[in-house]
C-alpha cells in the first residue's frame, strides 16, 4: 500500500464526534441471553439511539447476536443487538430492531437529552 493510499490515523475526539447518535449515561440492570455463554446479568454505562454499553462479568463473543431485556423510564425493551466490541469487561452492543428502538428507547434518550443536554462520549 503506497503512503498516499493510507488512511491518516484519526484521533480518539474525530472517532467520538463521528458517532451517529450521542449517548447518555444510564446506569440500570440489564440482562442479556447469548447462545454461547448463557444469560448474564449486568449494569449499563451509556444508551444511544444506536446501542448501549453494559458491564459484564462473562465474555460475549464480539460479532454475537445476544437478545436485551432491560427497563427504561417508559417502559420494558427487549431488543437484539449485535456485540460490536469488548474492552476488558465492558460491552458494545449495537441495536438490530429500530422498529423498538422508536419506542422505548428514543423516548428514553430523548429524556436524557432534555436533562442532560450535553451527554458524555464513550471515554
Amino acid at each position: 500500500m503506497k503512503a498516499q493510499d493510507q488512511i491518516p490515523p484519526r484521533t480518539i475526539q474525530e472517532i467520538v464526534d463521528a458517532r451517529r447518535s450521542p449517548r447518555f449515561p444510564l446506569q440500570i440492570d440489564i440482562t442479556v441471553y447469548s447462545r454461547t455463554t448463557g444469560v448474564m446479568i449486568g449494569r449499563t454505562v451509556d444508551i444511544s439511539e444506536s446501542g448501549i454499553s453494559a458491564m459484564l462479568t462473562m465474555e460475549v463473543p464480539v460479532g454475537e447476536i445476544v437478545e436485551l431485556d432491560f427497563v427504561v423510564p417508559s417502559g420494558p425493551v427487549n431488543i437484539c443487538a449485535t456485540v460490536r466490541q469488548k474492552v476488558a469487561f465492558r460491552y458494545g452492543f449495537q441495536f438490530l430492531d429500530q422498529s423498538v428502538v422508536n419506542d422505548g428507547v428514543w423516548a428514553t434518550c430523548r429524556h436524557l437529552a432534555m436533562k442532560n443536554p450535553s451527554p458524555e462520549s464513550n471515554k
